[in-house]
């Protein structure tokens, strides 16, 4: 193959991708590239459904647990370690592989991000300080007012971007939605994109038992070592703030799982959502044999 090329395997979160990279990397005797944005953190494995030792073994991994929660990391810094790690493996291998349910994470890598304002860190701190005093309803009106289309299309639990978006207005006086003009940067590779789907009962049946699984092996006492750290950046996702709350004394452990179980099946959802608008992507039922996959896929690399 004398064409660099990237395949992305992307897919709602629970649905099989870790096993079809797996089985991509062996076929191809390449490297994986996680753009999961939360197998990231070492102090993170059981919530982050972190590949298993044999799973790591089985193929060269990148990005995986290669950060503590401690360190500041943003989607552009993604961004820019990956592009600059990508020419040394392309050398060894003109076809990688990468995974991961965070769409905004292989965006960046396959389209770019847009060149955004650098909003001062005493804006943002005051917009945090009032959300931390007001709450999150609060945060969510503030954006709605000021960039109506941002908050539209975006994920509005997230107060991240909400604040992100609410801080680029008040630095600026711009919209972040007419800032971003998805306007794509050049790459120097194909992408190939392979999606994976599945009915929706069946989708979410695998999300509960694989949150069933997580708390078998140790999900609650993972939670409860990274409660001390429950205010960074890092542990604002599921899996964990749901715990956090039992040991606030809001609810007890069974509501725990069930909230972690239902606000996955939401991330699910939303996940798809945004994949379902990409027309780039080859999608594949989940319970295609792998082979298969491979074999269509390696007659697009013929195209």
């Amino acid at each position: 193959m004398s064409i660099k090329t990237l395949i992305c395997i992307v897919g709602p979160t629970g649905i099989g991708k870790t096993a079809l990279s797996i089985a991509f990397a062996k076929a191809y005797n390449t490297s994986i590239l996680s753009s999961d944005s939360r197998q990231f953190y070492k102090e993170m494995t059981i919530g982050t459904a972190v590949p298993e030792k044999e799973e790591l073994e089985a193929a060269p991994h990148h990005f995986i647990q290669n950060r503590s929660i401690h360190d500041a990391y943003s989607v552009g810094d993604f961004e820019r370690e990956v592009t600059q790690l990508l020419p040394e493996l392309f050398h060894k291998n003109k076809l990688l592989i990468m995974v991961g349910g965070s769409a905004l994470y292989e965006k960046a890598v396959t389209h770019g991000l847009d060149d955004l304002p650098e909003v001062p860190s005493e804006v943002l701190q005051s917009i945090t300080a009032e959300f931390e005093q007001h709450g999150l309803p609060w945060l969510q009106e503030m954006v709605k007012q000021v960039d109506p289309v941002f908050y539209a299309q975006t994920d509005v639990q997230n107060p991240r971007r909400l604040l992100r978006a609410l801080s680029v207005y008040n630095a600026t006086g711009k919209r972040l939605s007419s800032l971003q003009t998805g306007t794509p940067r050049q790459r120097d590779f194909n992408v190939i994109k392979v999606g994976l789907y599945a009915e929706r009962p069946a989708l979410y049946e695998r999300i509960n038992q694989r949150v069933d699984r997580m708390v078998e092996i140790g999900l609650a006492e993972e939670a409860k070592r990274l409660y001390p750290y429950r205010h960074l950046k890092a542990l604002q996702t599921v899996g964990y703030q749901e715990f956090f709350g039992e040991f606030d004394g809001l609810h007890n452990r069974a509501e725990s799982i069930r909230l972690v179980k239902r606000n996955t099946r939401r991330f699910a959802k939303r996940q798809l959502t945004w994949y379902r608008k990409d027309k780039d992507v080859h999608w594949f039922h989940y319970q295609t044999c792998h082979t298969e996959i491979i074999r269509q896929v390696s007659g697009l690399l013929m195209e």
